[in-house]
């Protein structure tokens, strides 16, 4: 019988991270896609650095920087958050770390795609750089910032090995679907670990159709 309570934690898992994705990765790409600054190199490795480490490499020392004894976990612990490792809490956020770089760069090439002449109008017309980006950026971004936010939901969706290194497998807290579906082949019990592939699957291309058909209406529209 497919296991209801790891499908529930896995969608609120995605949503979780796709929330806090979107309100760190919006304005992170549009300063990238902005900035002259010397520290935009250091600072785009950095936020891509994820999308080419092992998910083992960064799940260790993420689980090493979450820890009690460490200044970040310590501090964390000192505002009433924690203890990170082995807690859904600690799953979200390394998930967010992990998906970062695929939502971020969609995102850079979206502001990007759209010049500087939109910014540059509303600046000669007295709008602040916030400004600028509230109500110039955003609405005019709009269906890049929903298809990197379906990516980024998405990808959280599949996550395994850093929801494993940081939460390990513990039921109706970090045993999300990837996890299960693991167990599930390794008991020899495929007929479920079909079920859980088959609906990851199927979830994942209609969102993805979905992206991919919101950004060829976007551009046919921008044609008109």
């Amino acid at each position: 019988m497919l296991d209801w309570q790891v499908v529930s934690l896995t969608l609120k898992l995605a949503t979780v991270v796709t929330i806090g994705l979107l309100i760190t990765a919006v304005p992170l790409a549009w300063w990238l896609s902005q900035t002259q600054s010397r520290l935009k190199n250091m600072v785009a490795s950095l936020t891509t650095l994820p999308m080419v480490l092992p998910p083992t490499v960064l799940g260790f020392y993420l689980l090493v920087c979450f820890s009690p004894n460490t200044l970040v976990g310590s501090g964390l612990h000192s505002v009433g958050i924690g203890p990170l490792p082995f807690s859904f809490s600690g799953i979200a956020l390394a998930c967010l770390i992990h998906s970062l770089p695929f939502v971020v760069q969609p995102l850079v090439n979206g502001f990007e795609s759209l010049g500087k002449a939109p910014f540059e109008v509303a600046a000669t017309l007295g709008c602040s750089p916030i400004q600028v980006f509230y109500r110039v950026a955003l609405p005019l971004a709009w269906p890049s910032i929903f298809s990197s936010a379906i990516f980024g939901f998405c990808h959280t969706l599949g996550e395994f090995g850093i929801v494993l290194m940081i939460g390990g497998n513990i039921p109706g807290s970090t045993r999300v679907m990837s996890v299960e579906i693991y167990n599930l082949v390794e008991s020899m019990q495929f007929e479920q670990a079909h079920q859980l592939s088959a609906m990851l699957l199927g979830f994942s291309f209609v969102a993805l159709l979905l992206a991919f058909g919101l950004n060829h209406f976007a551009m046919h529209k921008g044609r008109v």
